[in-house]
């Protein structure tokens, strides 16, 4: 907006358009003033956009053939997306550690196969047949779900474990049904377990360390 053009749209209005300078200036801001040309003025939102584009342009790298900005954009946004996954999700051994701890057969349990093990062979040591069936079984399926064979969800029973390991294990897959039954008998029936039940867990276990699957087993 010029002051010539201003001073023309006040003539207009029957306003003397002779003014001297300070009652020229005057008349222009209070023109400037009305809503009209501040709704022309750009917004933050359209200097913001106008600065990411001016940014943009800015990314072109100089060569004889004019390389293009894309591929830099391209790379910016794939390190923002794995800053962000790794934010939310952490280091894929901690999320697969978040993984395997909770419930394991209606209890809560955070121990790992391991340690799971050491418990085991302790309460046969004490001649605790029942305790040592029962971890060597937690055992068997913790330890297939740290190798991510398969993922035991909670709600899983020990015949649901057993047929999904026994997809990916078919050769011990009636050893897996055996195991399975075993654990409801000295968990949820209260019978008494008994060393050579106890010994063939074990060898279960110590069997399916070393296996490898046929397929994964997937969630159970």
């Amino acid at each position: 907006m010029t002051l010539a053009l201003v001073l023309g749209t006040i003539g207009v209005l029957g306003v003397p358009v002779d003014p001297d300078a300070p009652d020229a200036r005057s008349w222009m801001r209070e023109e400037l003033a009305k809503a009209p040309y501040i709704a022309a003025k750009p917004t933050w939102f359209d200097r913001a956009a106008q600065t990411f584009l001016d940014w943009l342009q800015s990314l072109t790298m100089p060569s004889g053939g004019g390389a293009n900005w894309l591929p830099v954009l391209a790379t910016l946004v794939v390190i923002a997306a794995v800053v962000a996954s790794w934010l939310v999700f952490g280091a894929p051994k901690l999320a697969r550690r978040r993984r395997l701890s909770g419930e394991l057969f209606g209890s809560v349990d955070q121990r790992s196969s391991t340690e799971m093990r050491a418990a085991a062979s302790l309460a046969a040591n004490a001649g605790q047949w029942s305790l040592a069936c029962e971890e060597i079984f937690r055992a068997v399926t913790r330890g297939l779900t740290e190798r991510t064979v398969l993922t035991a969800a909670p709600g899983t029973t020990a015949h649901d474990f057993a047929a999904r390991a026994g997809l990916a294990f078919p050769q011990v897959g009636d050893a897996l049904s055996s195991a399975a039954d075993v654990f409801d008998r000295v968990r949820y029936l209260e019978q008494t377990g008994t060393e050579a039940e106890y010994r063939a867990l074990a060898a279960l276990d110590a069997e399916l360390e070393v296996a490898s699957p046929a397929t994964l087993a997937g969630v159970l």
